[in-house]
């Protein structure tokens, strides 16, 4: 019975009913954007962007960054079945997944990345998925950046009402009618040296950065 679930959720008729009710529900949300246009005119140059965001925000994003698939931009998705159904949304959105994680498969899917990062100049990151722990960001997107010559641009979901969900992320789901700011943070240069020390600082200075955000 479970494996004939899983089944069912992860199929394409369900997938593209579930992104259909998605983008109808955030329709609802009283959306604002900040700070988008400076990596954009950033990006617009050749220069790579990598967007890098927490797991318990980026349901907010599924709408709203379709706008972006004219530049074929990608993000790394593990291979689970929740991948599966994730995976499956994103391509629905324009959005190509390339499939790994740091348990299975992550060096072949962190080079697509790079290799896709550095051919369409736009790529996003969940910092600390697909499982924890919460608040921790993880050397990958350091090592991303790096490899593909990109800046990095932390992104938050902001909600003025929402549910907190009892899982691992907290992820947040803002509830029908609420304020939701997207919220884009400074643009991060990369130091380009890819040595131990250079990675873990950077990694420890992003997560500063972009702790605050989070609500744990």
């Amino acid at each position: 019975m479970h494996k004939k679930f899983m089944n069912l959720i992860t199929s394409k008729i369900f997938i593209g009913i579930l992104y259909r009710i998605t983008r109808i529900y955030s329709r609802t949300f009283r959306l604002t954007v900040e700070n988008e246009k400076i990596w954009i005119d950033h990006l617009k140059t050749g220069s790579g962007v990598l967007l890098c965001t927490w797991h318990q925000h980026f349901f907010s994003f599924i709408r709203y960054f379709q706008n972006y698939k004219s530049y074929e931009p990608s993000l790394m998705i593990s291979q689970s079945k929740d991948g599966d159904i994730v995976a499956g949304v994103a391509k629905l959105s324009g959005w190509y997944t390339a499939r790994g994680s740091s348990s299975k498969d992550g060096k072949k899917a962190l080079q697509e990345m790079i290799e896709r990062l550095k051919m369409t100049g736009l790529a996003a990151h969940i910092v600390d998925g697909p499982r924890g722990p919460a608040g921790i960001v993880k050397k990958g997107a350091i090592n991303l950046a790096i490899s593909a010559q990109a800046v990095i641009v932390p992104v938050y979901a902001i909600a003025e009402k929402a549910w907190y969900f009892n899982s691992w992320d907290r992820f947040m789901l803002p509830k029908p009618f609420s304020k939701v700011t997207i919220r884009f943070d400074n643009m991060i240069k990369i130091n380009k040296k890819n040595n131990i020390d250079s990675v873990e600082e950077q990694r420890k200075n992003l997560e500063e950065i972009m702790r605050p955000a989070l609500r744990l």
